[in-house]
């Protein structure tokens, strides 16, 4: 346990350090009003100071952009409580849908003991799983896949299971230490890098965008809350976690997001039920001329695209940061990957489990018995995502005044370097129990939970933890089925 208040000192820190990186005003940062208890996500590494400064990233960014639009003399105050943002950095595991909980972790998604370590697999998707099987020489059809896996990793070395699945496009990595990690080519690439960049790019003119509108007519007239990115629009071309948290925030503070999915790819009811609010979701075949062509007037009208796929998977449809900004100067990109936009595992595949267990995370929170352990969140993954909605927000500002694209980068490999910079928490000499842990992170959840009624069923989620003064507290639009809007513009 950290001493009093320990937490949010670490928090403004870091909070500093990512404004900076975004260009925003310096002195912002220690504007923002720190609430709540300490002690919610418990971890050997600062987890609660990054979730915090992650969250209030994006809460400065919706307030600065706020003031840019309606021409107030300051922003909007901003608070970040604890209790809400570790709510809803556990949103998965609040996640209800008529009563019935969510087991987000498929049975091959685990650690196993190799011939020399650990392996981390993650299959939770079916054709991963598939993959995985087909790589350890496991037939679908076994008795037991598990004890099949098991037997097959056991008899190699961590690395040599790692190279087999991600050869078979599956996804696995060794267990390493951040010592290990840090010697990694890969490691020591991420290492190398900042936080995120956000650069400028162009000569599109400035734009200076109209005031925002309230949930029920025009500000300042309105009483509804502050919608500072109302009439953005943003082309989502994320999976899994970090791409959709940030998009979905973007929905919180008023954009039109449409999230645009490949109907080739399975996703997992349950996840976009979690990530799925404040935004639409269509599907579009880029393969196929009649949808790429829809894509390119759905790109005719956005103000930003997000994208969530390994760098260089969307090349082929003329989908980098580069050839969209040709097509659509003034455009804000931004991309959110795995392992970072340089070193030997630009092109891999990964997960927060497996960027846990490759940079040490997974190492450093070893059980007793040694088995590797991990994040009580997959805080990489949403830390990500909310400096993945700052950074958006922060460019749409910038732009507004001296014009230009802006082209944002970050990486959940990025976002665990940090993570391990930072000074670690005074290990407890009297640790509390896990169970009460668990029971006062719950206690302090109840009152940022939520139920809408969706075409899905009565769904109990996460609220936002994203606060500034007037601005909304629950999205306007609740979650839609997977892929059932139409492709289209608002």
């Amino acid at each position: 346990m950290t001493e009093p208040q320990e937490e949010r000192r670490q928090a403004q820190a870091m909070l500093g350090e990512a404004w900076t990186l975004l260009g925003g005003d310096p002195a912002a940062p220690y504007r923002v009003r720190w609430t709540g208890p300490e002690g919610l996500l418990p971890a050997r590494l600062p987890l609660a100071a990054l979730a915090g400064a992650a969250v209030g990233a994006a809460a400065l960014a919706a307030a600065e952009l706020a003031a840019l639009r309606t021409g107030a003399a300051g922003p909007p105050a901003v608070t970040v409580d604890s209790a809400a943002v570790a709510t809803a950095f556990a949103g998965e595991r609040h996640l209800r849908r008529d009563g019935e909980p969510w087991h987000a972790w498929a049975p091959l998604s685990r650690f196993w003991p190799a011939a020399d370590g650990w392996v981390r697999t993650h299959a939770n998707y079916p054709h991963h799983r598939e993959r995985l099987l087909a790589a350890l020489g496991v037939p679908d059809s076994a008795a037991d896949p598990a004890a099949a896996v098991a037997a097959a990793v056991a008899g190699r070395p961590a690395e040599e299971t790692a190279r087999l699945v991600t050869d078979a496009g599956g996804l696995a990595v060794a267990v390493r230490t951040p010592q290990e990690w840090a010697a990694h080519p890969q490691g020591a690439a991420a290492a190398a890098l900042p936080l995120l960049t956000l650069e400028r790019t162009g000569a599109a003119p400035a734009a200076r965008p109209g005031p925002p509108a309230a949930a029920d007519g025009p500000l300042p007239s309105g009483d509804g809350p502050l919608l500072p990115a109302a009439g953005l629009r943003v082309l989502d071309l994320t999976r899994v976690i970090a791409g959709p948290v940030g998009t979905r925030t973007l929905g919180l503070l008023g954009a039109d997001v449409l999230r645009i999915d490949s109907p080739r790819l399975p996703e997992i009811p349950e996840q976009h039920l979690e990530t799925g609010f404040g935004k639409r979701s269509a599907l579009l075949d880029l393969d196929r001329r009649t949808d790429r062509d829809r894509f390119e007037e759905l790109l005719g009208g956005a103000d930003a695209v997000v994208t969530g796929y390994r760098p260089g998977a969307l090349d082929r449809h003329g989908l980098s940061p580069e050839a969209l900004l040709e097509r659509r100067p003034g455009l804000t990109v931004a991309t959110v990957d795995a392992w970072g936009p340089v070193g030997p595992w630009v092109g891999r595949r990964g997960f927060d489990s497996l960027v846990q267990a490759a940079s040490g995370i997974a190492h450093l929170h070893a059980a007793a018995d040694g088995t590797p352990g991990a994040l009580p969140v997959q805080g990489l993954d949403h830390a990500t995502g909310y400096l993945l909605a700052a950074a958006v927000l922060r460019a749409r500002a910038d732009a507004a005044v001296d014009g230009g694209g802006r082209v944002a980068r970050l990486s959940l490999a990025r976002t665990a370097a940090w993570l391990l910079r930072q000074p670690r928490p005074e290990p407890s000499s009297a640790p509390a129990p896990a169970a009460s842990a668990a029971d006062a992170a719950e206690a302090a959840a109840a009152p940022y939970l939520a139920e809408a009624d969706t075409p899905m069923g009565r769904v109990r989620h996460a609220l936002p933890p994203v606060h500034l003064d007037g601005g909304p507290r629950d999205w306007r639009r609740p979650v839609g089925p997977w892929g059932a809007d139409p492709a289209a513009w608002a």
